[in-house]
């Protein structure tokens, strides 16, 4: 057996939904996750994104970092 049978037969076992953008189900996570693993599944995403603007990922600290705050009223409106 190869080392790419291998992987296949290894990734069958994955737990793995395939699902559209568009799809109107929402997946909740947290039943089987905890938010360590969720926020390691997100930041190779985050990076991978980052990385498409052709810009080097900041290197800044979280309070440094800029931002804007916008607060809204309860129902919707701007204060």
């Amino acid at each position: 057996m190869s080392a790419a049978d291998d992987r296949a037969k290894a990734r069958k076992s994955w737990p793995i939904a395939r699902r559209s953008q568009f799809d109107d189900a929402k997946v909740d996570l947290s039943s089987t996750t905890t938010v360590e693993e969720r926020l390691a599944m997100m930041w190779p995403l985050a990076l991978s994104a980052w990385s498409l603007t052709g810009k080097p990922l900041p290197d800044c600290l979280r309070s440094e970092t800029p931002i804007r705050i916008v607060r809204r009223s309860l129902s919707g409106q701007q204060d």
